[in-house]
């Protein structure tokens, strides 16, 4: 571990201190104005964030979606003014009226920084540690993308090469997920990461003696990460140009990723506040801004006061970054030149489209044999792997039961990694057993740009991830899960494997697609789709699940309307419909059986099947009343999990068959018979709702 960094200089002015203690000064305006907040943490990183902004990151506040840029993440998310202020003063857009509107309806600046709402913002990051393994995914795709475009370029001379800086506070290393995620990261030699962390031994309950005793530098050396430990200055304020010089050996530092304590005060320099827990979430009062001005040499009387030099000065940023736009842009320039083909693949990545026939390489599967979905979406990743280099993912440790090994001969694994499939740029992620650092690190993977992102485990997994499955709905990312062993049909590995509310939970988060194909040809068509609404053909991107069979399950004849979420898959014979059922995954071969024997029955009866809720809702009504005709009362809705999801499709007359309970440890066809999963079972239910409707 380096305790002291090398010394370089660094150009630091009175205008640069008034700029910091202005950036304090706002935080502290801006939640005394709204009433609530978390101003102790933006006040004491204000020399860090500015450091960053200001002297550090190479970025263009007039392009903030410039390729070429470094990304910062804020992980401690609850200090979304340490972000504000720089984006306000490095001009980015945000403006001091946005400053006033802080946390109140309609404003730029919410509570915590919001990708998509606020120009500048990364990632959306709110639920501590999330931010630590956005970066990670972010550093990952960085390198990934290099392997895509410019492999062969020198260590530093790629147009490609940026760095991922993030902030974290205290609660984000405590969480788990940071864990997962930082270990990811040193195990992958991300040298382009750097984390800085405000250790202030501040939480919500007061001192973290109350719940921390661990050597944090320590923990991330053993991770095997660059480690710097930055002193506070004698006044106990956050020393800049120790800052400067860390974050520059960080830099330096490609082998690794970098780790820089930062010892601070919270709420430094208000006379009283400062380093209490009551700083962190609390507006600091009248008096105390007050006295806090006195002591920065601020007007006690004003708010919001900003000097016109102040923001003269901050507002260079704009220069200096026009001038490192254009001198990346004359690097990129000439790697254009020197490979057309990758520039050319650059283009059309970059314009968020396809290559020309990638649908026809997506296999076709033969009807009535029995294939387990997860297996068909392994030769579908396969099939299309070869024509779509941007497509990479894996798996947190279950490649071979979520097949989602892309290509068995490269693996993205660091330089220096001994296995022989290795390889930096490599196509399979073994994301080891980390299901939430999984899940955020896509999120960053997918806000990074520039690549396509799978990653899978089982279903009932899901549970572990579903933070950063929530954050990927808010964000509206275009991530792929892949969540296989789906239901009781798992078998023997039993209850605590085998997912019953999982299927309705994930449903219940606005804007994810939960996708359960019916069988092969439905998983090739839902992957499809998917990638499709990958595009910009969509806008608004969607994370997407798939839910997958360990079992095998009948294949039927491929129908495109599958794509539309929900279709016509057999007709009613015999006359109009009288019964309608619906299933979904391996419970439609149910229906299918069930309709065969209502059929000789002499009950016309139709099936539907219903991969994706969501994409059935986006269609228009007439073609939802084509499938489901509002004239047939009579319905029965089949799935091998709790039956929320079915009630506003069956009606009142209508019948679910449903599993309201766990499951158990037997055969996976055992299980189906006991917990009445046959279409004995559902020809009855069928029966009821008859019965029902004609009531």
């Amino acid at each position: 571990m380096s305790t002291k960094p090398t010394t370089t200089e660094l150009e630091w002015t009175e205008l640069d201190q008034r700029a910091v203690d202005t950036a304090r000064v706002l935080a502290a305006d801006a939640v005394q104005k709204v009433g609530n907040g978390h101003p102790g943490t933006a006040m004491s990183l204000a020399p860090a964030a500015y450091t960053l902004f200001q002297k550090v990151m190479r970025h263009d506040p007039a392009d903030p979606e410039w390729v070429g840029r470094d990304r910062f993440v804020l992980s401690a998310g609850h200090s979304s003014l340490t972000l504000y202020t720089q984006l306000y003063l490095g001009g980015f857009g945000l403006e001091l009226d946005d400053l006033k509107a802080f946390r109140t309806w309609g404003s730029k600046t919410p509570g915590h920084p919001e990708y998509g709402h606020t120009t500048g913002v990364e990632t959306t990051t709110g639920p501590l540690g999330q931010g630590i393994a956005n970066a990670v995914g972010m550093a990952m795709a960085s390198r990934y993308e290099r392997g895509l475009f410019d492999p062969e370029a020198a260590q530093g001379t790629s147009p490609f090469d940026h760095m991922v800086y993030a902030i974290a506070g205290d609660g984000c290393l405590q969480e788990g997920i940071s864990h997962e995620a930082s270990a990811l990261a040193g195990h992958q030699k991300l040298g382009n990461l750097v984390l800085l962390w405000d250790d202030n031994h501040i939480s919500i309950e007061g001192d973290t003696e109350t719940a921390v005793s661990e050597d944090t530098l320590k923990r991330y050396e053993a991770y095997g990460w660059h480690v710097q430990r930055v002193e506070q200055q004698e006044n106990g304020d956050l020393d800049p140009k120790a800052l400067y010089a860390a974050l520059l050996a960080a830099k330096a530092e490609t082998g690794k990723p970098s780790f820089i304590a930062a010892r601070s005060i919270i709420a430094w320099p208000a006379p009283h506040a400062q380093n209490t827990e009551a700083a962190h979430g609390s507006a600091l009062g009248d008096d105390e801004v007050a006295a806090t001005k006195r002591v920065l040499g601020f007007d006690p009387e004003q708010t919001f006061e900003v000097s016109d030099e102040v923001i003269a000065h901050t507002r260079k940023a704009l220069d200096r970054g026009r001038e490192a736009k254009a001198a990346w842009e004359k690097d990129f320039s000439a790697w254009r030149t020197s490979n057309p083909e990758r520039a050319a693949e650059f283009d059309r990545i970059q314009a968020n489209e396809l290559p020309a026939g990638w649908e026809d390489e997506l296999p076709s599967f033969e009807t009535g044999k029995g294939v387990a979905t997860r297996a068909a979406s392994g030769k579908v990743l396969q099939a299309l792997g070869a024509v779509i280099p941007e497509l990479w993912g894996g798996s947190a440790d279950l490649a071979g039961s979520n097949n989602t090994t892309i290509d068995k001969d490269s693996s993205f694994l660091p330089v220096g990694n001994p296995l022989p499939e290795a390889d930096p740029y490599g196509r399979t992620i073994h994301f080891g057993i980390r299901e939430h650092a999984m899940a955020a690190a896509m999120n960053g993977i997918a806000l990074h740009g520039h690549t396509r992102i799978y990653g899978g485990t089982f279903l009932v997994f899901s549970d572990y991830m579903r933070n950063a499955v929530r954050l990927s709905a808010l964000m509206h990312v275009p991530v792929t899960y892949v969540w296989t062993h789906d239901s009781i049909g798992l078998g023997e590995d039993g209850p605590t494997h085998q997912p019953v509310e999982h299927l309705a939970s994930l449903r219940a988060i606005p804007g994810l697609n939960l996708v359960r194909p019916a069988d092969a040809n439905e998983t090739a068509i839902a992957w499809r789709e998917i990638l499709r609404r990958h595009t910009k053909v969509f806008g608004k991107g969607a994370p997407h699940g798939l839910a997958l069979t360990r079992q095998g399950v009948p294949t039927y004849e491929r129908n495109e309307d599958a794509a539309k979420g929900g279709y016509v898959m057999f007709e009613a014979e015999g006359g109009e419909a009288q019964v309608v059922l619906i299933g979904t995954g391996s419970e439609v071969h149910l229906a299918v059986e069930a309709r065969e024997q209502l059929q000789s029955e002499g009950v016309p009866t139709r099936v539907v099947s219903m991969p994706c809720v969501e994409w059935f809702e986006q269609q228009d009504q007439a073609y939802k009343d084509s499938v489901l005709p509002p004239s047939v009362k009579a319905r029965v809705a089949v799935e091998a999990g709790i039956g929320l999801t079915w009630h506003r499709y069956v009606g009142d007359a209508g019948r679910i068959v449903s599993l309201e309970h766990f499951g158990a440890s037997a055969d996976a066809k055992v299980l189906f018979r006991e917990f009445g999963f046959t279409p004995e079972r559902v020809a009855a239910a069928a029966h009821e709702s008859l019965a029902a409707a004609a009531r």
